[in-house]
């Protein structure tokens, strides 16, 4: 028999032994709610993506200042450009010699501290010119073996020139480059070094001796964008530049690393379900037999613009609202570069082309018709 100092313990009895909460003499402390604590950490996230939203708008703005001390006017040329550059996609360009279009691009390597290299295309060009080729040489012990030599398209930026004066052939040599990063030669892939951009030109008004772009590789820029010409306070400041040769400087605002982790940032820029329904009906309002489609359309255009036109739209605008300081795009955002998206991925029937009718007034009437609520 065990003894206490209170009478003998029998084995079969159970003793109550008193809980500590670690509170002196308190009550228990109440369980957290799980509702807030997720609303803790989500306005930790929305704090953070603010940050990060107005971190993008002040690079995206100096780095747009950077460049126009160069390219004089054009500002919706260099917003584009830059916009295209962080969306990951490529651009072409169309306008007359003499705009600045190589500065722009030049300008941007600059910038950005991107390698940059130049294609002149011509009718004689070869693919194996742009990618590069095998060759044969010999080793430290004579022994032959091939090497490949890379072509000038293993850069960063790459301003492909009058890119409508090679033959098709050659121009589909940049086909996997601007959609995959990638270029294959003799079975070896060889990865390209992000981030990788096209920038292509073509002259609109000598057409003679040029083979125009099919549309699946129109279809692989995402954007094309007009250059218009300068006005007359832009044509007299690039005049007095010139003549008074006024060396401008350009600082190094980013690089690779930089702009690889403000891609990153795109993805968390919220997207909500009406405005990636906007951003559908919008490009199914260039199809001339969808319920969407206004009348300019359904009398003029033979093919609207391919799913990738959605895709660019939704890119183009998360970079549009980032560029404004904000988290989460709008209708504005998605209208904005509507006329770049989709302009050159819509195809007129043979009464657009004999009537001369303007493209970009049709993507007008369709950006002006399509209402921001369904039905």
């Amino acid at each position: 028999m065990i003894t206490s100092g209170e009478g003998p313990i029998s084995p079969h009895r159970t003793e109550t032994i008193p809980q500590t909460t670690g509170f002196a003499d308190g009550p228990l402390p109440p369980p957290l709610d799980p509702a807030l604590s997720m609303t803790t950490e989500s306005a930790l996230d929305t704090t953070a993506m603010k940050a990060e939203a107005q971190d993008f708008q002040a690079t995206f703005q100096e780095a747009r200042e950077e460049i126009g001390k160069v390219i004089v006017g054009q500002q919706r040329v260099v917003e584009a450009a830059l916009t295209a550059l962080f969306c990951g996609g490529n651009v072409l360009l169309e306008g007359v010699p003499g705009l600045g279009k190589t500065e722009l691009i030049k300008a941007m390597s600059q910038v950005l501290d991107l390698d940059f290299k130049r294609i002149q295309f011509t009718p004689d060009l070869m693919p194996a010119d742009i990618v590069g080729t095998n060759v044969m040489n010999t080793d430290a012990h004579g022994r032959y073996q091939f090497e490949f030599r890379p072509g000038p398209i293993f850069t960063q930026l790459l301003l492909a020139d009058e890119i409508n004066r090679a033959t098709p052939k050659t121009q589909s040599a940049l086909l996997e480059t601007m959609q995959e990063g990638t270029v294959t030669t003799a079975g070896t892939m060889h990865r390209l070094k992000q981030p990788f951009f096209v920038m292509a030109t073509q002259n609109p008004l000598e057409q003679e001796g040029t083979y125009p772009l099919p549309e699946a590789q129109l279809d692989r820029f995402l954007f094309k964008i007009h250059v218009p010409f300068v006005s007359l306070t832009e044509l007299n400041e690039i005049v007095t530049r010139t003549i008074l040769k006024q060396q401008v400087t350009l600082r190094k605002l980013l690089n690779s690393e930089r702009i690889m982790q403000l891609r990153d940032v795109l993805a968390k820029v919220v997207v909500a379900d009406p405005m990636r329904e906007f951003a559908c009906r919008l490009v199914l309002s260039t199809h001339p037999e969808t319920v969407e489609a206004p009348d300019g359309v359904r009398k003029y255009v033979r093919w609207g613009a391919s799913p990738r036109a959605a895709q660019a739209l939704i890119r183009a605008a998360r970079v549009r609202a980032l560029s404004q300081g904000r988290a989460h795009v709008s209708f504005d955002d998605i209208r904005y570069f509507a006329g770049e998206v989709l302009k050159h991925r819509t195809l007129l029937n043979y009464d657009g082309q004999a009537e001369n009718v303007q493209v970009g007034d049709l993507i007008t009437e369709c950006v002006t018709t399509i209402t921001e609520k369904a039905g």
